[in-house]
């Protein structure tokens, strides 16, 4: 009876009942982050899981071994904004060179790629709409490293 119920007035049992889900943490505290590696590419995450948006800390390395940056196209839209260092974005047949300080906002259907210009590497705050998929996953890796 509570379940149709709750599918009549578009709610759940749980709802009806008066329970309520247990609050995710909406901070994540300096130090807490686990960095993962892939590629070459350091990632801490910056944003609490399984939300709508991932937000990302990126370290990206310079690209001293000659291989191209990886070209990505997926649904949705990615933010970034450069903490350290110089970013080559490119956007479609477009580069652009960001500072420190530069951020960029676009529709990541737009073939895409991002390569560090400073030496040492750029690093980045990066916001995506992608919640899970194969991507996804590769920006986390798969072995965590302390740093």
């Amino acid at each position: 009876m509570l379940l149709g119920l709750a599918r009549i007035y578009g709610t759940t049992v749980s709802e009806l009942l008066g329970e309520t889900a247990p609050g995710r943490d909406p901070v994540v505290r300096a130090g807490s982050a686990v960095a993962r590696e892939a590629g070459g590419w350091t990632y801490w995450q910056a944003g609490g899981p399984n939300r709508g948006m991932q937000a990302l800390r990126v370290h990206v390395p310079h690209g001293g071994d000659g291989r191209p940056d990886p070209v990505r196209v997926h649904p949705g839209e990615e933010w970034l904004y450069v903490l350290r260092g110089r970013l080559r974005l490119f956007l479609g047949e477009t580069e652009h060179l960001l500072h420190e300080g530069d951020s960029a906002h676009f529709d990541s259907l737009t073939p895409h790629r991002i390569g560090a210009a400073t030496p040492g590497g750029t690093e980045l705050l990066f916001v995506h709409t992608l919640l899970r998929s194969a991507t996804a996953d590769l920006c986390l890796g798969d072995r965590p490293t302390r740093h």
